[in-house]
């Protein structure tokens, strides 16, 4: 069952795993970041999305900015430790962990992706691909969601419209690159180590074609 959404937003960060640091986006959406929009609208254990094609609406273009932001967290076992004890430490001083970061950005992003789901070894008897499809559709032509779907960053929230073939939408953009190896998604085959996978993604006259999960182009 294959749906398209049109999606946009101001700001977007897409972050290249090989900067350890400062945050660095790629070109365009990644397909982890685009099943995670469709995620948000539906999302069920019987069904899996899948990302087929990625088409940029709006030119590549990018912004530099530097935030302050803090250098640790308050971890997850310390948390734990308070509730336990019922006190704890759990204060973080945000004049000690300060910290200046620089961060390069997507900026005015317009994208239109293809997707496609199929069942899992969750569905039951009573689920069918029917099923699920009419309740995507019902949800994205409402603008329901059950969380906020975001590009990259949660701070950069974006708006989503389900795309009919009915319905004119804008060609993609005249601009063909190679985008070199970008991150397709995790493989949680071992939930206590997921292994990242990559792609060489090429970029023609603006549509990017995603290869399927088991294909010889996807690498870990």
């Amino acid at each position: 069952m294959g749906f398209c959404l049109e999606i946009s937003g101001e700001f977007a960060c897409f972050t290249r795993p090989e900067m350890k640091v400062e945050r660095v986006s790629y070109d365009v959406i990644t397909p982890s970041a685009a099943r995670a929009i469709f995620e948000a609208i539906l999302w069920k254990p019987a069904i899996q999305w899948h990302i087929t094609r990625i088409e940029v609406l709006n030119p590549v273009k990018w912004m530099n900015i530097r935030r302050n932001e803090v250098e640790s967290i308050v971890s997850a076992r310390t948390a734990q430790t308070a509730m336990k004890n019922g006190s704890g430490h759990l204060g973080i001083y945000v004049d000690e962990e300060r910290q200046q970061r620089a961060s390069l950005l997507l900026k005015d992003v317009r994208y239109r992706l293809h997707g496609e789901f199929t069942m899992t070894v969750k569905a039951g008897p009573q689920d069918s691909p029917a099923k699920f499809a009419d309740m995507f559709r019902r949800r994205a032509e409402k603008g329901q969601c059950f969380n906020q779907p975001y590009l990259g960053c949660r701070e950069f929230t974006c708006d989503f419209a389900l795309v009919d073939g009915d319905v004119d939408s804008p060609d993609p953009i005249k601009d063909t690159r190679d985008l070199g190896f970008m991150l397709y998604d995790l493989d949680y085959s071992d939930p206590a180590s997921p292994t990242p996978l990559f792609f060489r993604a090429h970029m023609e006259h603006g549509s990017l074609t995603v290869p399927a999960r088991h294909s010889p182009e996807v690498r870990g």
